[in-house]
């Protein structure tokens, strides 16, 4: 009988051996790829010819390359969604059926394999899933699974543009560009989409998920959608109005933060000054539950590139730094670290195999960031402002201080509210001959000609920077 037990309790932590927390997820750094876009298994690096279907990149390309994210410090991948796919949906969001893996990514074991090589590493997989909504296939449902009867879906409509401002009701019951839209008012599609997300999980070691479409479902399935996939989850309002957005965090662990990332593409993109998003910080403290919780970002698939007609480097790379150590959990859009700027969608989803650069200034600055970021574990820490005007911002996260500013000018301040004691020698982790020693409670920091800086006390430094 007690051997009889042991093994229940063997199979039992086997079963839920990626059931990863919220809380836990806070300590992660997030790396977003596009499988089809990232890497091909055979090692060729042919340009992708149309970026508008599939270019070739798979779970074998990724698998051998997780060495390239490691690299950078991400212990956790942000994936396309997994499932069969209507011809053409190189990006994962026309599913034909659900319980079928996307041929064009690899097979079934091919996809295994990954997942565990990836947890061999420390990186958790984050799988993109989509409720919302099934294929193109307009009223023709005989080709999906399950979901093949038109009382799987609401009636026939499409949402426009002036509805997701104006109509919640048709945002829920009509098409989001033309694409069948479940009902999940429906008790089979309810519950057959509970039980898909619990097992998909299971099956597959799954450590969280990235949910799509979340305003075109209503509020009350995606409480009983978490609850059945049983690891956190972060899910897309594209949207900056915060109430909105922040409402869905009753309903999910987590929402991507496109209020913060529209403020600081305001101050890095656009030129405004600091305190347009430190009224984005404040009340995004008052408005989100867990702010620590949300997914902090500056590029995805779905916007274009920061970079997309702007030769504002050095405002990007401010980006990226002050989301890693904003309250919330960082991700990165794959290509980021290459300076990739493509427009609008597809332009934005790159093939990134013929550019894999470990030497790149962004490559390395990200190491150097995610290092000091899990050193500190700045996550234990609320972010505190330490100094701010029109054109230069600081604040820290414990023993972390970060200075960043929006211009290429004229940038030195003496900053006297610190998070170090009188007498302590603290440098630059992007250049280890930028050290400054504490006096009179001050350290002057100099961030002309658009740089950023990260201090931390000099016997904390990390065992590698980049200048």
């Amino acid at each position: 009988m007690k051997i009889a037990l042991f093994f229940a309790a063997l199979m039992l932590m086997s079963v839920y051996v990626s059931a990863h927390t919220k809380e836990e997820w806070k300590k992660r750094t997030i790396y977003q790829v596009l499988t089809d876009r990232f890497s091909k298994g055979d090692g060729s690096t042919d340009s992708c010819k149309n970026l508008g279907n599939y270019c070739g990149g798979n779970y074998k390309g990724l698998t051998q390359n997780l060495d390239y994210i490691k690299g950078m410090g991400f212990d956790a991948i942000w994936i396309s969604p997994i499932v069969k796919n209507l011809d053409g949906g190189y990006h994962g969001y026309w599913a034909t059926d659900l319980y079928s893996l996307n041929e064009n990514f690899g097979t079934e074991e091919e996809f295994r394999a990954m997942i565990s090589a990836a947890h061999s590493k420390g990186i958790w997989v984050m799988v993109d899933v989509v409720a919302n909504h099934m294929g193109p296939v307009g009223e023709n449902y005989s080709g999906i699974n399950p979901f093949n009867q038109a009382e799987h879906y609401h009636d026939y409509c499409v949402i426009s543009g002036d509805d997701f401002a104006h109509n919640q009701d048709r945002v829920e019951n009509c098409r989001l560009a033309d694409l069948p839209d479940l009902k999940q008012e429906n008790e089979y599609v309810k519950d057959t989409l509970k039980s898909w997300i619990h097992d998909l999980v299971q099956k597959y070691d799954i450590d969280g998920l990235r949910i799509d479409t979340i305003p075109e479902v209503p509020k009350w399935f995606w409480d009983e959608f978490q609850s059945a996939a049983g690891v956190y989850a972060v899910g897309e309002v594209f949207d900056g109005r915060l109430d909105y957005v922040s409402d869905y965090q009753n309903h999910l662990d987590a929402l991507l933060n496109y209020p913060l990332r529209f403020a600081m593409m305001n101050v890095w993109h656009d030129g405004n000054n600091f305190y347009s998003l430190k009224n984005s910080i404040d009340a995004n403290k008052g408005a989100f539950k867990d702010v620590d919780a949300l997914g902090v970002f500056i590029d995805n698939h779905d916007n274009a590139r920061f970079l997309y007609q702007n030769t504002n480097l050095n405002g990007f790379k401010s980006a990226l730094i002050f989301g890693l150590f904003a309250e919330g959990i960082p991700i990165v859009y794959y290509g980021s670290e290459q300076g990739y700027g493509g427009g609008s969608d597809p332009q934005n989803r790159e093939q990134l195999w013929t550019n894999m650069d470990t030497s790149s200034d962004i490559y390395k600055m990200l190491a150097s960031a995610n290092q000091v970021r899990k050193d500190h574990q700045v996550w234990e820490s609320e972010a505190i402002e330490r100094y701010i005007d029109d054109d230069f911002y600081a604040f820290s996260r414990g023993d972390v201080l970060i200075a960043l500013t929006r211009t290429d000018g004229n940038v030195s301040r003496d900053v006297t509210y610190l998070p170090f004691a009188e007498g302590d020698t603290v440098c630059n982790i992007f250049n280890p001959a930028d050290c400054s020693t504490v006096n009179g409670g001050s350290i002057n920091v100099d961030l002309s000609g658009y740089k950023v800086k990260v201090y931390v006390k000099s016997d904390h430094m990390p065992m590698e920077v980049t200048e």
